[in-house]
């Protein structure tokens, strides 16, 4: 079977491709660039690296996603729901870790792909993945009160409440030229959209927040801002004739390394071992699994507004292999993002071309604008994730779900949201998916019912004497079997058959098939005959492997006319002396 591969591309090139679709690749390519930029660097920031390694995330990951993925329209980088696990994977194990466990997240999604899994994300019930989202929002959303504020003594890096506790004991230390700047960028991000214009939001709000920090020194006094440059600076050939350095970051393009070289916690090369897998092997599985959920997402999002279908195994081939390439350029975790797939979209992007166009624009701002971008206030990119963290809590569709959704969903939703925010996302899918799949079969369980016709019902389908008719409807699993088929076993004396009727059963566990062959056991002991009516080929197939097979005392029918037919031409069987 040939591993799914590149399909999104291949469909555009079987299609045609015209200079029309290049030019409007090219225009959706250079709006997602403006988009991505700051955004890129804003997450890197927040996962605990150093802002260009967002970029090179932008540039390598995005643009192999976009060849070798199944979605025409996605636009792959890196994104607000991944912060709140790699920076405990950056704090407790330092860049190498980081880049170690997207290449081993990679390696996963390339699997899963391979084995042609892309639909099981979809068994993923929506109150698991609205909980998780809204809690990770609300986790980012905190972990951008130090920049938008000017806190330097918060530490992020503590737990939710901690760091609340945090903030409400700095209140006093405000940097009220950070919250300014961020304030505005924030206000222009919210009111940009109602403008109906196609210049994204991101530009001019980052524009007036790095005016307003580098020009309100001059109008009032004791006005400071931290710029991104103040925060971060570069060093380049090291300890030689040629070392340079510089602030924010340097103006080079992405370049091949090997992650296990890069710095741990400790700063010292972080290597490779049996032990350090093992401790990176949770997180990269994590990363995994999220990144499936949302690629997967954003590519169903895409298909909406466009009326396209994506390749879900391609499309996690394709995000492994972008994971897997990533890191030996410097880049962190990547995966599909909404808002940026969304714009391209409106953009006019009608390829992948879009979204290779687009890693080449965030290549290009390295290149030129690298020394510009480090004019970039702190504030303003806490700012800008601060609408992205509620963007990402869809909460009209979380208010929506409180008002209508069953309380058993409402359960669902509860309990992610608050294990999200109060221990982290993998205890919290976890929990939920096992809390939701018992709540689910607690409802197929009440759903399958079993009933025996009544002496009226009996007469009105001219069923022969000495019979009895139980029908059982829906399915038959461990969770329902007992209950289901303990009718059988309480069958009146005087009655020597039972008709079955199993015709809206849809399928049978091993549980059930044990329950059933046990009354089947009794019912033969007594001396009284089953005739199972309207079961599916493909069950009596199962029953068969089973063990349970046509016999003097057990036979199949299509109808209960065929039942009965059957039933008065049978000579009577006495009970079995064992």
């Amino acid at each position: 079977m040939a591993l799914p591969f590149a399909s999104a591309l291949k469909e555009t090139l079987k299609q045609g491709y015209t200079f029309q679709d290049l030019r409007a690749d090219l225009l959706a390519g250079i709006t997602l660039g403006i988009i991505a930029v700051p955004l890129a660097m804003a997450l890197a920031i927040a996962s605990g690296v150093p802002p260009q390694y967002g970029l090179y995330t932008a540039i390598v990951a995005g643009a192999v996603i976009a060849l070798s993925g199944g979605s025409r329209f996605s636009v792959s980088g890196p994104t607000a729901a991944f912060v709140v696990i790699l920076l405990p994977v950056t704090s407790q194990y330092g860049l190498g870790g980081l880049l170690l466990a997207t290449l081993m997240a990679g390696a996963i999604q390339l699997s899963m792909g391979a084995l042609r899994l892309g639909r099981l994300i979809q068994f993923i019930p929506a109150p698991v993945t609205l909980g998780f989202t809204a809690g990770i929002a609300l986790v980012i959303a905190s972990l951008q009160l130090k920049d938008f504020f000017g806190l330097s003594g918060m530490d992020n890096t503590a737990h939710f409440f901690v760091k609340l506790m945090d903030f409400f004991s700095l209140v006093g230390q405000i940097s009220w030229g950070d919250f300014l700047v961020g304030a505005v960028t924030l206000a222009i991000l919210i009111v940009w959209p109602r403008l109906k214009t196609p210049v994204p939001g991101h530009l001019p709000a980052l524009l007036l927040g790095t005016t307003l920090a580098l020009l309100g020194g001059h109008w009032f006094s004791g006005f400071e801002v931290t710029l991104l440059g103040d925060q971060f600076t570069w060093m380049l050939n090291e300890g030689t004739a040629n070392e340079i350095s510089g602030r924010g970051i340097p103006p080079v393009a992405p370049s091949f390394l090997f992650p296990w070289l890069m710095p741990n916690a400790q700063g010292d090369a972080i290597g490779f071992s049996w032990e350090l897998f093992s401790a990176l092997l949770p997180a990269a599985f994590t990363i995994a699994m999220l990144g499936a959920i949302e690629s997967l997402l954003c590519a169903v999002v895409g298909d909406s507004l466009t009326g396209t279908k994506h390749d879900p195994n391609a499309e996690l081939v394709g995000q492994g292999l972008g994971n897997i390439v990533a890191p030996f350029f410097g880049g962190i975790t990547a995966t599909g993002a909404l808002a940026r797939t969304a714009a391209n979209i409106r953009a006019g992007g009608r390829s992948p071309f879009a979204a290779l166009f687009h890693a080449l624009m965030v290549l290009a701002s390295i290149l030129i604008f690298s020394d510009w971008l480090s004019y970039l206030p702190m504030a303003a990119l806490a700012g800008l994730l601060l609408i992205v963290a509620w963007n990402m809590s869809e909460a009209h569709h979380v208010i929506r779900m409180i008002k209508t959704a069953p309380n058993s969903d409402l359960l669902v939703l509860a309990t992610c949201f608050s294990l999200t925010v109060m221990f982290d996302m993998v205890l919290a899918v976890s929990v939920g998916i096992v809390l939701a799949s018992l709540l689910f079969m607690g409802r197929m369980a009440q759903a399958t019912q079993t009933y025996t016709l009544s002496e009226r019902e009996h007469q009105n389908m001219q069923l022969p004497k000495g019979v009895a008719y139980v029908r059982i409807a829906g399915p038959l699993f461990f969770g329902a079997a007992e209950k289901a088929l303990g009718r059988l076993s309480q069958v009146a004396t005087g009655i020597d058959a039972v008709f079955v009727d199993m015709q809206q059963v849809p399928s049978l566990d091993i549980t059930a098939i044990d329950s059933l062959n046990s009354a089947i056991d009794q019912l033969i002991l007594a001396g009284k005959t089953i005739i199972f009516i309207g079961l599916s080929p493909r069950l009596i197939l199962k029953l068969r492997r089973a063990g349970i097979r046509k016999s003097t005392h057990l036979s199949f029918a299509r109808s209960a006319n065929q039942a009965s037919k059957r039933w008065q031409k049978k000579p009577a069987t006495p009970a079995l002396d064992l």
